[in-house]
């Protein structure tokens, strides 16, 4: 009997609410041990290290990925370093446990500046190219940000009275390669959770890596692979806001509700969004060995959260949850040629799409036409368009930017909920694009202009949310 648990970056950077309404208030037990908490880096570490998620500003790998022209990747680990000094010095203060800490992420920063010295003067040598271990300098640089958090946490719950122990799965100095399971598995050999409480890192040292498959959801494969590999009874992710009926920054705080309930079907489709309750991925071992997973507010600790379990089905049929994404490029070729034979040109397009990392949220066809919408950048979607062109000559390709909304729940058996939500979108002044609606009955998807958006969700948030009285959850979780 024992949950395994994850904190988000933004949880992490307030230890104090960490230790008191995570820690100190267990969600199954009536103690803090048998439990793991699998942390994240402290918020925007992540960002610095790589790139930044949102704005795609480059980060020191990214810096270090143009590294044959400047060096300006050893300014950026210069003062990555001293903002993590800085962290330390705000949860440490002025005692001999800062300066431990400090020693800890000084070596790991000099190492990899080490290492990533010695890569570059090497990749100087004609025969080696830098592009081959990009993906390695990538796995290397992540893990400094969860080894800091992790080791850091640890040091302070143990300075409050806990036995919390920190259990590296970074690999840092390895002598061997394994695979993610192993490495768990040999880490929690001599680890008795009765009377111990694990903070492991989020990043977890493969030897097919972690980061080729997951990207920036490797934690959660890390958190996923905890509970698969452990049996636990439960898994909790713990954030800085509810699994809620819509962004309560664009509806109001007062207007969102916590969805209480939902199945791992929706969690995929709030995934195929953008807004990822949980990688895919990492859903798939819990579900499959059924594990129920709880999204939790890390500042509002007496809430149950969501439970997302395989088999919910609300009581009634219901909308869930508004969701949606801005940024999209809506990718249509039209080719006479393609009547028939939809089955030889997809694959083509697809290929194409996906050798350029391009994430597909939706498409849809009809005889002479089919049209991908992609999230990525304006730069991918031109090169993905130039190639197309050279593919298919005689074929007319066009793009736009749109967004896309979607109305989710775990039943949308409804009579007329296209009409409704529909008709919420037109009266409020939007013109609709494209609409796809599938036989499972999880989601309904609306193309529209972009600048449209806020005031979509908005609509058909007070359209099919706002108008019930749902109290402290839509289905509030045991």
């Amino acid at each position: 009997m024992h949950t395994i648990e994850k904190i988000g970056g933004t949880s992490m950077n307030d230890y104090v609410s960490i230790r008191d309404n995570i820690v100190f208030k267990p969600s199954l037990f009536k103690h803090y041990y048998n439990r793991v908490f699998v942390v994240s880096a402290y918020g925007g570490v992540t960002d610095k290290l790589l790139e930044y998620k949102k704005s795609g500003k480059a980060g020191i790998f990214k810096l270090f990925a143009s590294s044959m022209e400047d060096d300006s990747w050893l300014d950026a680990i210069t003062t990555l370093n001293k903002d993590l000094h800085q962290i330390n010095a705000e949860l440490f203060g002025d005692t001999e446990a800062l300066i431990e800490a400090d020693h800890f992420i000084n070596d790991r920063i000099i190492d990899a500046r080490q290492c990533l010295l010695d890569l570059q003067s090497l990749c100087h040598h004609g025969h080696f190219e830098l592009d081959a271990h990009l993906a390695t300098v990538r796995e290397m640089l992540a893990s400094l940000g969860e080894a800091h958090s992790a080791w850091n946490t640890a040091k302070l719950l143990q300075r409050d009275g806990v036995n919390a122990c920190f259990v590296d799965l970074t690999g840092w100095r390895a002598k061997e390669h394994m695979s993610l399971d192993e490495r768990i598995q040999k880490a929690f050999a001599g680890i008795d959770l009765d009377t111990q409480l694990p903070i492991v890192t989020g990043y977890a040292h493969s030897e097919v890596g972690l980061m080729s498959s997951f990207n920036r959801g490797y934690s959660e494969m890390t958190f996923s692979r905890l509970a698969v590999l452990t049996h636990a009874t439960e898994a909790i992710i713990h954030k800085e806001f509810h699994l809620s009926s819509a962004d309560p920054r664009l509806v109001g705080e007062h207007n969102a509700v916590p969805i209480g309930r939902t199945n791992y079907d929706v969690a995929d489709q709030l995934a195929n969004l953008g807004m990822e309750a949980i990688h895919p991925k990492a859903a798939k071992g819990l579900r499959q060995s059924d594990i129920p997973l709880r999204i939790k507010n890390t500042f509002e600790p007496e809430h149950t959260g969501t439970l997302i379990t395989g088999d919910y089905v609300s009581d009634s049929p219901r909308v869930e949850i508004v969701a949606g994404t801005k940024g999209v490029y809506a990718l249509e070729i039209f080719d006479q040629d393609m009547a028939g034979l939809f089955h030889i040109f997809d694959p083509k397009i697809v290929t194409i799409i996906k050798r350029y990392k391009a994430h597909v949220v939706s498409k849809d066809i009809n005889a002479n036409s089919v049209t991908h919408y992609l999230t990525t950048n304006l730069k991918t979607v031109k090169r993905i368009r130039a190639e197309l062109e050279e593919t298919f000559p005689e074929a007319e390709v066009d793009q736009k930017k749109v967004a896309i909304v979607s109305v989710i729940g775990s039943d949308l058996k409804i009579n007329g909920l296209l009409a409704q939500t529909a008709q919420a979108i037109s009266s409020a002044g939007i013109s609709i694009m494209a609409v796809h609606q599938c036989m499972r009955q999880v989601d309904v998807q609306f193309v529209i202009h972009e600048d449209d958006y806020a005031t979509a969700v908005k609509a058909l948030h007070k359209s099919l949310i706002e108008i019930h009285d749902h109290g402290r959850a839509i289905c509030l979780a045991s």
